[in-house]
């Protein structure tokens, strides 16, 4: 059975402590992660089956399966003959692979077939079923505004291994018990133990998270979909979508008034979906990069930063940077230094809030 684990620096969660995001736990069937109010999710290792359902459903890739990888997979299927996909053939649970995925190959294969043929007695399908069916939905609408001819297809086929591929895995795993495989021997023992351990394991943030965590990554998943789109022809008309359709990207809307210019947003954002220039005079938006991970609107204390109703399937052949508000850069009376405003202000921010914080200990109103 395979283990999961957790890359700290990777979790939305250590970006920042407003971070809502718990849809691992939310999306787990033997309820083997638990968020709460913990500054990352805590797994329960014997607990876990291993389908690999909250791998595919966090927007960073944090999570992942020691001996299944969506993207190593990916490459496989691509190379094989068959479109079948199976949790009894080439994966541990369909719900291990995300809605980009599945486009991802349906455009390259033409067709793939989801096998749910072992979901009615499957102790996860209360979860994991559903997830499927949401994913394939999602993805098949997607397809069909990009006037793609390519088809996801659910089947019940309950696919079973012949005995000649069992004996082929038997062979695989004797053969594989050589000196050079001791590391990951050792590797599978400390996993094991992990999995006999009947509590909640906390994660925290080590040194070594600390100093990736500025580093801006763009998911394994989103570069193979845009790769994939590359060969797909561009529809005839570039149609306009639900947003709501759509968990793995967004367009973004920010209300100037209300945007402070504090750089939250686009500093703690995980892809540089958001970003500024060196003077922090803007703020740009790319949907190409954006994973629809919420942070910067979990960040947003005045909430000027919005998700747009709509979604323009244009972006995925022809993206763009959007350019969301520009500010005025200026020097702060006070001290001198450089900052950003959209407003009148000559203050800088730190300099304003120490002066209200004296005005209000001397008891000085702001009309004096």
């Amino acid at each position: 059975m395979s283990l999961i684990s957790l890359s700290a620096s990777k979790c939305v969660r250590s970006l920042a402590r407003e971070s809502q995001c718990n849809k691992c736990e939310l999306i787990c069937p033997t309820d083997a992660i638990v968020v709460a109010n913990n500054p990352l999710p805590s797994i329960n290792f014997s607990a876990c089956v291993g389908c690999g359902a909250c791998d595919a459903i966090c927007p960073s890739e944090a999570l992942s399966l020691d001996n299944f990888s969506a993207s190593e997979f990916f490459f496989e299927f691509i190379d094989g003959e068959e479109n079948l996909i199976s949790c009894a053939k080439n994966v541990p649970c369909i719900a291990a692979l995300s809605v980009e995925y599945m486009i991802s190959l349906a455009v390259l294969k033409k067709e793939i077939v989801l096998d749910l043929g072992h979901c009615d007695n499957c102790a996860i399908a209360h979860k994991c079923k559903l997830q499927i069916i949401k994913n394939y939905e999602e993805a098949s609408y997607v397809l069909g505004a990009m006037e793609s001819e390519a088809k996801i297809s659910l089947k019940d086929l309950c696919y079973e291994a012949k005995e000649l591929e069992k004996l082929s895995n038997r062979r695989e795993f004797f053969s594989s018990i050589t000196l050079g495989n001791v590391a990951k021997a050792k590797h599978s023992f400390e996993g094991e133990v992990k999995k006999a351990t009947d509590e909640l394991v906390e994660h925290t943030l080590q040194k070594e998270d600390i100093e990736l965590l500025r580093k801006k990554r763009i998911t394994h998943r989103r570069k193979l979909l845009y790769s994939s789109i590359k060969r797909v022809e561009k529809p005839s008309t570039y149609h306009v979508i639900d947003a709501n359709e759509l968990s793995f990207t967004s367009q973004k809307l920010l209300d100037e008034d209300s945007c402070t210019a504090c750089q939250m947003c686009y500093r703690v954002c995980p892809t540089g979906a958001l970003s500024s220039d060196i003077k922090n005079s803007k703020i740009d938006f790319d949907p190409l990069l954006c994973i629809k991970c919420s942070v910067c609107h979990d960040v947003c204390a005045p909430n000027a930063i919005t998700l747009s109703g709509t979604y323009k399937v244009k972006e995925f052949f022809e993206p763009a940077v959007q350019n969301l508000v520009s500010f005025n850069v200026r020097r702060c009376d006070e001290c001198n230094i450089i900052f950003s405003t959209n407003s009148d202000e000559k203050m800088c921010y730190r300099c304003k809030a120490e002066e209200e914080e004296a005005r209000e200990l001397w008891g000085i109103s702001e009309d004096m």
